[in-house]
């Protein structure tokens, strides 16, 4: 079976790096699927999971805050504002950041403001919904 290598890099260096059958991440445009030789791709992403089916079948997880996509026939590169892996989630944290968030955009006056304060909304909520999601909840 064919694979495709993947690198997840941030800021703090790197986070995977493996060959894969399948890779999922949150594009700006909704979730896209990379399969082996998939066609080139150059994107944004959004802040959410990415699963990485690796070459066993065994699935791992990870969280990003946006950054970039960037797709070749044989190589998968995440460029990642910030990344976590799924186990370093934490549920009780993320659930704080999101009441943060959402009192921060009942509060937000200006456009920039409430530009900014629905952006941290969006990243609680999905850094939230990971940590659900790895939990089995």
């Amino acid at each position: 079976m064919k694979t495709i290598k993947i690198d997840i890099v941030s800021a703090e260096g790197e986070i995977h790096s493996g060959d894969a059958n399948m890779v999922y991440v949150p594009a700006q445009m909704g979730e896209v699927g990379i399969a082996p030789r998939h066609a080139p791709l150059l994107t944004s992403l959004k802040p959410g999971e990415v699963r990485v089916e690796d070459v066993d079948g065994k699935e791992h997880f990870f969280y990003v805050t946006g950054g970039m996509l960037e797709v070749q026939p044989h190589l998968v590169t995440v460029l990642a504002d910030t990344a976590l892996r799924g186990d370093e989630l934490d549920e009780a944290a993320a659930k704080k950041a999101q009441k943060q968030a959402e009192k921060a955009l009942e509060g937000a006056s200006e456009e920039t403001d409430l530009k900014r304060a629905q952006s941290e909304l969006a990243e609680a909520n999905a850094r939230y919904r990971a940590a659900q999601k790895l939990k089995g909840k």
